[in-house]
């Protein structure tokens, strides 16, 4: 698969999602500023960005992605889902980063309806789930406008060694919601 365009028929800008490459370490690079990760638990070091580039770009169970505008190619950020133990169970996880230049436009949001729908279709596991920092505005607004039902609250560790408070969001692959 080259690339997945959003099948959502909204107006406006429309995203395509393309399959991670060793090569996309740059845009690792780009999101790891201190304003993008403080929901995150601040940067990371060049070797666990260059292991992460190395995970994503070999991922067994799932699939990353960067994202780009459809009209042009131009990339936006990057988004992905894989597989984790969630309360007892084997769920997809998704999550999301958009360049600072492409934030508000509602990008995001476009990204993470192709995404679920890219999980659906892999048809592993009924429930796609998102964690963000009950403190993230922004991506709890992905979340509620990309169709994800909030289940409440968790304590969430990430990056391994440090817990925050995250919302709970879930798609139910099956149902299609």
């Amino acid at each position: 698969m080259d690339g997945v365009d959003e099948r959502v028929g909204e107006a406006g800008e429309r995203v395509c999602l393309v399959p991670w490459a060793e090569t996309d370490l740059w845009l690792l690079h780009r999101t790891n500023s201190p304003e993008m990760t403080a929901h995150l638990g601040g940067p990371e070091t060049e070797e666990r960005l260059a292991a992460r580039n190395r995970r994503y770009a070999g991922l067994a169970s799932g699939r990353m992605y960067r994202f780009t505008l459809s009209d042009g190619g131009e990339t936006v950020g990057s988004i992905g889902y894989w597989q984790r133990t969630w309360q007892g169970a084997e769920v997809w996880e998704t999550g999301w980063a958009v360049l600072p230049e492409f934030q508000g436009r509602g990008l995001a949001v476009r990204a993470a309806r192709t995404v679920r729908e890219a999980a659906r279709a892999d048809g592993t596991h009924r429930y796609l789930h998102a964690f963000p920092s009950v403190d993230h505005a922004a991506s709890n607004a992905v979340c509620r406008g990309a169709g994800f039902t909030l289940l409440g609250q968790a304590d969430f560790e990430y990056p391994k060694g440090r817990w925050i408070r995250s919302n709970d969001w879930r798609v139910d692959l099956e149902k299609g919601d």
